[in-house]
């Protein structure tokens, strides 16, 4: 039968062998937890923050004549890249600026907000609402060729229709009329059945006239 000193010796030996080792795991454990819940916290705080730069940039646009101050949305703009720069809020407000930008005819300064979106797009959708955007506005400079190697790159199933429609209105523009029927016939192909093509259809429709 064991002593009492002997009992206590065991125990101060499994301690020295289990004890810290457990108790600083479950230091590191409160550390992670807390940790985690504090940048939770600051990615909230962060969103938040980007949310209501990101609406009184809309705001912009409210005004009684219906136009933005241009002057603004640029303010607002560069404090959403230089504050919360790569988040989905700051890349909406760099398409809006580029939106206010081609309203205003000033087609560089909208390529430039399209590009900065394009080259570090926040997600999928926001890199080829960007990219298409971006050949349109090239298309708007005749650089159409220039905007049809923008649209080579690899595309989502999703966006294969519009990214298609979109090619074939540049294949227009550049007198290649076959080509572009063959792009907006896989843009359809790419659509379900019953979706509901319109514009497009009339596309085909027009250039099957033409070649007629």
């Amino acid at each position: 039968m064991q002593t009492e000193d002997e009992e206590i010796a065991q125990l101060k030996d499994w301690w020295d062998r289990n004890g810290k080792p457990l108790l600083a795991g479950g230091v590191l454990a409160l550390v992670a937890v807390f940790g985690w819940q504090g940048w939770q916290k600051y990615q909230d705080n962060q969103a938040q923050g980007a949310s209501v730069l990101y609406q009184q940039l809309l705001e912009t646009a409210l005004d009684p004549a219906g136009k933005p101050d241009a002057a603004k949305v640029a303010e607002l703009a560069g404090k959403l890249d230089n504050e919360f720069g790569g988040t989905h809020y700051a890349q909406y407000g760099s398409l809006f600026v580029a939106k206010v930008a081609v309203e205003a005819d000033r087609l560089d300064d909208a390529a430039a907000a399209l590009q900065r979106v394009l080259d570090k797009p926040a997600d999928a959708t926001l890199g080829e609402l960007a990219r298409q955007r971006l050949a349109r506005v090239l298309a708007a400079q005749d650089k159409a060729d220039d905007a049809l190697k923008l649209l080579d790159a690899q595309v989502e199933d999703a966006f294969l229709a519009s990214r298609e429609e979109l090619k074939g209105d540049l294949l227009v523009q550049l007198g290649r009329s076959d080509d572009a029927h063959a792009a907006y016939q896989k843009a359809k192909d790419a659509l379900a059945e019953d979706a509901a093509v319109g514009g497009l259809q009339m596309k085909l429709d027009d250039l099957a006239k033409g070649d007629a």
